[in-house]
């Protein structure tokens, strides 16, 4: 339930942190607003309160040209929760609607569609169509004002299914046709080279943008990320093909300059998306700072470093490939070996950015990978190349898959051995010995060739982490773990350490990162030196675990 009197507090005092927690309707006018929107204050009387912006629009009213509240900061309940209308939130946010209607959405989650239309309606105002149309309307008025793509392709991009419903809903929400929304929203965005969609990703302050850039440079994978300059960049596998994403900050501004560059323009509401995530730009943070600022351990910290926050991930299939083959491993050789299987195994971009050259591997890459017999080491060995892996010039713009002459199973079989008696034979000798494996794990290029470095990553710890690769490809193949928006973060928990050699501390990673809870503790290594630095015991942080976290791993990097 809504507290209206600390509403009404915070129309009048026009605080910005309450952006996106709740939206403001005026009955008079048939205005929706932001609650620091600098109009005129309404009667008590004439104001009606919605929790989403799609529930304002559902009954009746248009969005406020002055404050634009469709575009304010996201609510970060959805990230904090794991109930099945926060899930349904995170999938929609993501775009699933637009690619498979709600009937997709709800055999995703494996509910019927009246029971999530009425569970969403209860709880936000509308349900998934009108959320995701919602969600349509803001992609398309980005578009318009972002790119010279004719309005047509802007319709149809931006998901609407037709030019008629493109048009009413434009007029609904904005009062306005779409060519005059374009014109009026140019003046007010970024300016951008061809090809490239400028954005303004907002904020709620404080944040050290400045210090989650550098971290995520600091652990920057060659090849598909990169950091220079203050700007960081990372390649994209988005639904309709990949992007590659630059972020920056913009001193004594409330959001972070974006600039994207789309294979298909249709994954836009993806790739913002996944961007919020990336930065942790939902997040409450003067709530956040409030807490722990009391807390006699950190309140010292979170005084000398506010608005810090929880760097994210965009994929979590990805970040939990990273995590398995970085344990117990030099972050400096993490990052090369991850190079190695990145350029291996990686899909090439059609137009590279900087030293971003390659996307993630995908799901069946890995497999791939994983189940490919050990190659004696020599100084001329070299990861094998995946089929799909071609030459930038010849890649397609949708999403690779083998051609025609690739082969249909890269095998647990054996070199040379098509014989399938064989092939089972050694796929069961793969499963059952660790150290058959252990060579998935790749080496750096200068590490390979003979002597005593040639056998470097093949020990036990090689071997360990092999078996959980390998499990963990598996699960992910078979649906045991899923790891998506609408995944439910206790079942990921429990899918992730049901798998062997995978701890708890790499399962709270994953969804601290690339969930976003923001009550997680990890009392790793730099966590336990900076609370010996400090003399204390963990506190009772909950619930902002994940945060406090983050501070007291910056006592050790100072």
């Amino acid at each position: 339930m809504v507290d209206e009197e600390a509403v009404y507090a915070a129309m009048r005092s026009r605080d910005p942190r309450f952006d996106g927690w709740f939206y403001v309707a005026v009955t008079t006018t048939g205005i929706y607003c932001r609650p620091s929107c600098p109009a005129v204050m309404p009667h008590r009387r004439n104001v009606r309160l919605f929790p989403t912006a799609a529930a304002a629009q559902v009954n009746g009213f248009r969005a406020c040209k002055r404050c634009r509240p469709d575009a304010a900061p996201g609510s970060p309940e959805w990230n904090a929760r794991g109930d099945l209308v926060a899930r349904a939130m995170r999938l929609i946010a993501d775009g699933l609607v637009d690619r498979e209607g709600v009937a997709g959405l709800a055999a995703r989650l494996g509910y019927s569609e009246r029971h999530l239309h009425r569970l969403l309606t209860a709880e936000v105002g509308a349900g998934p169509q009108a959320l995701a149309r919602a969600q349509r309307a803001q992609t398309a008025r980005t578009l318009l004002g972002c790119t010279d793509l004719p309005v047509s392709d802007v319709a149809f991009a931006a998901g609407f299914a037709s030019i008629r419903q493109f048009n009413d809903t434009i007029r609904q929400i904005y009062a306005t046709t779409p060519t005059r929304l374009r014109q009026s929203g140019r003046p007010d965005h970024l300016p951008h080279a061809p090809g490239v969609i400028a954005l303004r990703l907002p904020y709620r302050p404080p944040m050290d943008v400045p210090a989650l850039l550098r971290r995520l440079g600091r652990d920057a994978v060659p090849g598909i990320e990169e950091y220079t300059e203050g700007t960081y960049r990372r390649s994209l596998r988005l639904p309709h093909g990949t992007g590659v994403v630059a972020l920056r900050h913009v001193p004594s501004a409330p959001y972070v300059a974006c600039e994207i560059r789309l294979e298909d323009v249709r994954d836009l509401t993806a790739a913002v998306r996944r961007c919020r995530r990336l930065l942790d730009l939902d997040a409450d943070q003067r709530a956040i700072d409030a807490f722990l600022g009391a807390d006699p351990v950190l309140g010292p910290l979170v005084a000398a470093r506010p608005g810090l926050r929880v760097p994210g991930h965009p994929d979590p299939a990805e970040l939990a490939v990273r995590t398995v083959l970085s344990r117990r491993v030099p972050a400096e050789r993490a990052r090369a070996r991850l190079s190695d299987l990145v350029a291996a195994h990686g899909r090439p971009l059609v137009i590279p950015v900087g030293q971003v050259t390659h996307t993630f591997p995908d799901l069946p890459a890995l497999a791939c990978w994983a189940r490919q017999p050990p190659c004696a080491p020599n100084p001329d060995s070299r990861i094998p190349q995946a089929p799909h892996t071609a030459p930038a010039s010849s890649l397609p713009r949708t999403a690779p898959g083998p051609g025609p002459t690739a082969p249909t199973s890269w095998g647990p079989q054996a070199p040379h051995d098509p014989d399938p008696a064989a092939a089972a034979s050694w796929d069961a000798r793969r499963t059952q010995d660790p150290a058959t494996t252990a060579s998935l794990i790749p080496v750096p290029q200068a590490a390979r060739g003979s002597g005593p470095r040639c056998a470097e990553g093949r020990g036990a710890g090689a071997a360990e982490r092999a078996r959980t690769f390998l499990a963990l490809v598996e699960a992910l193949e078979k649906g045991e773990v899923v790891l998506d928006a609408g995944a439910d973060p206790r079942e990921v928990r429990e899918g992730l350490l049901g798998l062997p050699g995978l701890g708890s501390r790499a399962a709270a990673l994953v969804l601290m990162r690339a969930f976003g809870d923001p009550d997680v503790f990890i009392p790793d290594l730099a966590v336990r030196r900076a609370l010996h630095r400090l003399g204390a015991r963990p506190g009772r942080w909950s619930p902002w675990g994940s945060y406090a976290t983050q501070h007291l791993r910056e006592v050790t990097t100072r």
